[in-house]
């Protein structure tokens, strides 16, 4: 009998042992049997070498030459495996600089060497499977970047599976853009809403990773074996697309929605955008590419299409997808969904009322209706502007605003003329580059000589003076001083906090770090009057609105109580 006893308690023990176990074995079998599926047989051209002639680099049929306006312009040719060596061969150096930058902003979050190790392991469990979502095209371009990359980060994983899990890197900010990595705005005008009834697309891509990130912004401009040729905009060894156009006029742009944290890999956002862009030539075509994927984010893809002459917005989400089409002439995407089938979606309801993105979406609104027609112009006026509604001020960065000075790029496409406008250093303040792409597709320009169209070029922006970006790097770098000073309980001189707040009075955040000091050192009456401030001020979301009223309310039961 008793002998019977042991042996239940026994196989009870066991079997929660093994329910106890089983996440980590399932963890453990993820991480052992971890696929990427790295090409095999694919062997470097052993007969080319780089040639680099005062900063113009020809390796094959590809060429790097960085512009006079300080953009590096790549031309990728030839079948993926070739283009993806070509790339890395050419920009070797541009990558390692990218890749540190990555790097050093992830060690700036996540100061532990410890704990960086686990969140490698951590992204290869997550993306176990990814290899299978990436078609073979674009593995094969990947590899062949990943063979110039740098085994000087092989401590995050080896260089094709970094860069393949960079591309999900993206994604996963997407994913965290309430932490202020994200908050792109586009548009779209055509017919009678523009100069000439040419089809316009501008947009901001305010993917945020550190200033450094955003120094060497690359324009590829890729003749690929298959497919139609195209220009996109984006960073070093990045072989998605975020921003970009074909040689057929039509444009993609990509815009993040409101997603949960993913759980498992699957297409990231930018190799779906890569494939309209090379293989659709009209919005019907994109919707049926993007039928066929499964993504792991929410994202807004609006196509541009020269052909339909008009745009529209593709939403995708992991389980479902929408269009949203136009009832007038222009069409707007900030990062909430608009198609009919996120109307009752909880979490979209949910980013419209306490996000920033209905906020631009109006603002945008109100510069198109003082602006028709639009032209390249006035499209990029548009995408510089900092104010609220009814012009009215926020501060420099609120997020409210269509240029936070954060962005990576901005870029205005004319669909019909096939002219692209691309902004330069410092964020859209500097002048927008033009490039005919009808021109360079038809190779009617050298690449060894200035591929832009100087005379089409637009100007800096007249509104925004050097001094107001000064201002606008100053407040950023006391800013997170001041942070720092604060979180190891330091005391702020007060001419450095006088400082701080005229620098930029108008921006709520400032009087709430304001505010968040004084209470710390038991000044309640000058933390108030701070608080009291910020919610004068326009607060983009709604929770940082809450947040601050809690804060007031606090105090005020305090005193209640004192009284």
């Amino acid at each position: 009998m008793l002998k019977r006893i042991f042996k239940t308690l026994g196989i009870i023990l066991l079997f929660v042992l093994i329910v106890a176990l089983m996440p980590v074995l399932i963890l453990l079998y993820l991480y052992l049997t971890s696929d990427m599926k790295k090409p095999v047989g694919l062997q470097p051209r052993a007969e080319f070498s780089v040639i680099d002639t005062n900063g113009y680099r020809i390796f094959a049929d590809d060429t790097l030459r960085l512009g006079s306006n300080g953009l590096w312009e790549v031309k990728l040719c030839g079948t993926p495996f070739n283009r993806g060596e070509g790339y890395g061969r050419l920009a070797k150096d541009l990558i390692y600089e990218q890749e540190q930058c990555f790097v050093d902003q992830l060690r700036l979050m996540v100061p532990s060497e410890r704990y960086i190790n686990f969140l490698r392991r951590l992204a290869l469990i997550f993306n176990h499977s990814l290899g299978k979502y990436i078609d073979e095209e674009y593995r094969h371009e990947i590899y062949g970047v990943s063979l110039s990359c740098s085994s000087d980060f092989n401590f995050v994983c080896e260089p094709y599976e970094r860069q393949m899990n960079f591309h999900s890197a993206h994604d996963i900010g997407h994913a965290m853009q309430d932490y202020m990595l994200v908050g792109c705005s586009s548009f779209a005008t055509w017919s009678n809403s523009s100069k000439d009834c040419d089809l316009f697309v501008g947009r901001n891509f305010d993917f945020y990773m550190g200033d450094d990130f955003a120094r060497n912004k690359i324009i590829a401009f890729c003749f690929p074996s298959d497919g139609y040729k195209f220009a996109s905009v984006s960073w070093p060894a990045m072989m998605g697309v975020l921003s970009g156009m074909n040689e057929k006029g039509l444009t993609v742009t990509i815009n993040a929605a409101k997603s949960s944290i993913p759980t498992s890999s699957a297409t990231p956002i930018s190799i779906l955008a890569r494939e309209i862009l090379q293989y659709a030539s009209t919005i019907n075509e994109a919707i049926e590419i993007a039928k066929k994927r499964t993504v792991f984010v929410s994202e807004s893809i609006l196509i541009g299409s020269a052909i339909d002459g008009k745009a529209a917005i593709i939403e995708k989400s992991p389980h479902h997808m929408g269009i949203a089409n136009s009832d007038t002439t222009f069409i707007i995407s900030t990062n909430h969904f608009q198609s009919d089938i996120y109307k009752n979606d909880k979490r979209n309801i949910e980013n419209i009322r306490n996000s920033d993105s209905q906020g631009r979406y109006m603002r945008i609104e109100e510069l198109l209706n003082r602006s028709f027609p639009i032209d390249e112009q006035k499209a990029v006026s548009i995408l510089r502007d900092y104010k609220g509604l009814k012009d009215s001020l926020m501060g420099w960065g609120n997020e409210m605003a269509i240029n936070q000075f954060i962005g990576h790029h901005s870029v205005v496409f004319n669909a019909n003329k096939l002219m692209m406008w691309v902004s330069t250093s410092p964020w859209q303040a500097g002048p927008y580059v033009a490039y005919n792409l009808a021109d360079i597709f038809s190779e009617k320009i050298s690449f060894h000589d200035n591929i832009s169209s100087l005379k089409n070029g637009i100007e800096s922006d007249e509104t925004v003076s050097d001094k107001q970006i000064e201002r606008i790097i100053r407040y950023r770098k006391l800013n997170r001083a001041l942070r720092d000073s604060f979180q190891l309980g330091g005391t702020i001189d007060s001419l450095q906090l006088l400082n701080f707040e005229l620098i930029n009075p108008n921006l709520f955040s400032t009087h709430e770090f304001l505010g968040d000091y004084y209470m710390s050192r038991s000044d309640s009456l000058q933390a108030y009057n701070e608080w009291q401030i910020a919610l004068q001020n326009v607060i983009p979301r709604r929770p940082d609105r809450e947040r601050i009223k809690e804060k007031i309310e606090t105090l005020d039961d305090c005193w209640e109580i004192t009284w």
